[in-house]
């Protein structure tokens, strides 16, 4: 099997120890495994071909995605589905398709218009956020009453979602096809990088993730959840995640994937035509 890994350009070094050890992993099964930045090549779109048995999207870049969509279009099998990971990316898109899921999470507006989204929504606390947003990046509190910040208006589209009060710490929840792990940390713009404390995982939470998985057809995927005075409630969702503070993450990712290039782990893709790029 020939695996090409889509990776994100980031300031650290590329690969992550996780992605090092998946591969070697994969290698040792016999697997040709290749990685590849899309920002850090010269592409062809019109030239590009479907030239790996997998290809694994381990970026959220627009330059990826779209690259995904090309692949995608010619019948590519893509870890996790390129339909999937757009949608899951469009944080407007997956509000939607959370919901229409029946899955517990904030009310959510949608808006650029300083004054009319604090017209409106000026006695609600708010958390404001990207609506394609990454890694806490741009994520601000507005409490009731206050002003909201220039930069939730004039960056691009703003999702504002009603604030749930919580521990103070968010609940991350990261899944492996049907294997559900949990972490407890507290969220601060840097959090992303740092494993957090391992923690069991009660039914609810399971079945919530689990839900999440099959809404959007995803199966490495990750959550943020806040457990709030009516329960546990999604505030976030993004493919293939980091997996840090998970036991043996590597091993558990590296078998799905070799699973999946195998034909083993074949995902419902809900709403194809919805989630078009």
């Amino acid at each position: 099997m020939k695996a090409l890994f889509l990776l994100e350009r980031r300031p650290h070094p590329m690969p992550t120890p996780l992605l090092k050890e998946v591969f070697g992993r994969l290698g040792r099964r016999g697997c040709d495994v290749r990685w590849a930045i899309p920002e850090e090549l010269l592409i062809r779109p019109d030239e590009l071909a479907v030239e790996h048995d997998l290809y694994l999207l381990k970026s959220y870049s627009d330059l990826t995605l779209s690259v995904a969509a090309i692949l995608h279009a010619q019948g590519a099998r893509i870890l996790n589905p390129y339909p999937s990971c757009i949608a899951a990316r469009d944080k407007l898109v997956a509000v939607r398709r959370l919901r229409e899921a029946d899955i517990p999470i904030p009310r959510t507006w949608a808006g650029s218009e300083h004054e009319l989204v604090a017209r409106v929504l000026g006695t609600t606390p708010l958390v404001a956020k990207p609506s394609r947003g990454l890694h806490g990046a741009g994520v601000s509190f507005v409490p009731s009453g206050a002003g909201l910040p220039d930069r939730c208006v004039d960056g691009g589209p703003t999702i504002f979602q009603e604030h749930v009060a919580g521990s103070g710490e968010d609940l991350k929840v990261y899944v492996v096809g049907e294997e559900v792990f949990a972490v407890r940390k507290p969220f601060d713009s840097a959090s992303f990088s740092r494993p957090g404390r391992p923690c069991p995982v009660d039914d609810g939470v399971r079945e919530i993730a689990l839900r999440c998985g099959a809404a959007f057809g995803l199966g490495l995927y990750g959550l943020d959840l806040v457990e709030g005075p009516d329960g546990p409630v999604v505030i976030d969702l993004n493919y293939f995640p980091g997996y840090r503070g998970v036991p043996h993450a590597a091993a558990l990712v590296a078998d799905y994937i070799h699973g999946f290039g195998r034909g083993q782990h074949d995902l419902w893709l809900p709403a194809l035509t919805a989630a078009a790029h």
